[in-house]
């Protein structure tokens, strides 16, 4: 769907969306008159998190996996976290070429459509709850995702940094895109956790 909307966007510079998101910006606009002109502390770490910051997260988790001897989980970080951002997102930019929001807070490339940032945040909080996490100890790290990828959505169009869209486009990118992964890989990890089990990861 994010794809066949960065299609539309490419086609139609005024897509039928374009209404709800301009409402949304107005909306955010108004209930931010009287802030500071620089975005706050609690913006500035969110905005620093979908950034370079970003990208170091799932690199360190990455080489804490491989040092305990968890290679097949850290290949599932690194290409959803980390490969996927380059090769799924960067094209669908490209493809849509979305001018962003007029005047964003904050320093920002081109292309606004999807969000980097909030793929990032949604492809983070699942491969932590895939990779860290056991299946009955992933409901507060569930309910802790959601508040962290509602909080990075919010922020990107309170900073004026992208439109509604962007960020529903980039979560929902990030979702299926993880998914899509973890069911490639599903058997690699299931091998992981049965030599987890066994106690003979580095065999």
């Amino acid at each position: 769907m994010s794809l066949l909307f960065a299609l539309l966007l490419r086609l139609d510079r005024r897509p039928f969306f374009q209404g709800t998101d301009e409402r949304w910006a107005a909306a955010v606009d108004r209930s931010s008159v009287g802030a500071a002109a620089e975005p706050g502390g609690f913006l500035v770490v969110l905005d620093r998190l979908g950034g370079p910051l970003g990208m170091v997260l799932p690199l360190v988790l990455v080489g804490c996996l491989c040092v305990y001897g968890r290679w097949r989980s850290g290949l599932f970080v690194f290409l959803a976290a980390v490969v996927a951002n380059a090769l799924v997102v960067l094209p669908v930019k490209q493809l849509a070429d979305r001018p962003r929001p007029p005047h964003p807070w904050v320093l920002v490339n081109d292309g606004s459509y999807p969000s980097g940032q909030v793929f990032g945040a949604v492809t983070l909080v699942i491969v932590v709850a895939v990779v860290v996490f056991p299946p009955r100890a992933r409901r507060w790290w569930w309910a802790f995702g959601v508040a962290y990828v509602l909080a990075m959505m919010v922020s990107r169009t309170w900073l004026h940094a992208q439109w509604l869209s962007d960020t529903v486009a980039g979560a929902l990118l990030g979702a299926g895109t993880c998914l899509v992964l973890w069911r490639l890989l599903a058997p690699l990890l299931e091998t992981e956790a049965e030599r987890m089990a066994s106690n003979s990861l580095w065999l």
